[in-house]
């Protein structure tokens, strides 16, 4: 009763405070979990995350902690967004180290055939 009582009188109040530290707290279990992609680059992935992130077992536990402190729709936009950029990433990085020559289309010459 006491509950309906206190939800009826604040139905328009927005805690912003309620709202900043849970947005802090999904920051910082983010930059943690990708972090430590970062860190275990070099190991196998062997867990999966949405939208086809992949990610190594040493990273469980942040991840964890990164979906509990996120919402759904933010931690998929986030691997959304990793995914992304390590694409886009490593796209410039191979164009670089497979550039070759560079051939431009040549004009057309035209050259009568000769007619006996």
């Amino acid at each position: 009763m006491a509950m309906e009582n206190y939800a009826s009188r604040n139905i328009d109040k927005i805690h912003t405070d309620v709202l900043s530290q849970s947005r802090e707290a999904c920051y910082k279990a983010r930059d943690a979990f990708f972090a430590c992609l970062e860190k275990e680059s070099g190991k196998k992935p062997t867990e999966i995350g949405s939208v086809g992130l992949q990610y190594p077992a040493e990273c469980k536990k942040s991840r964890a902690d990164f979906e509990k402190n996120c919402r759904p729709a933010w931690v998929k936009h986030f691997d959304r967004l990793h995914c992304r950029n390590r694409t886009s990433q490593r796209l410039l990085e191979d164009k670089e180290t497979r550039r070759g020559p560079l051939s431009l289309p040549q004009p057309y010459t035209f050259k009568p055939t000769s007619s006996t």
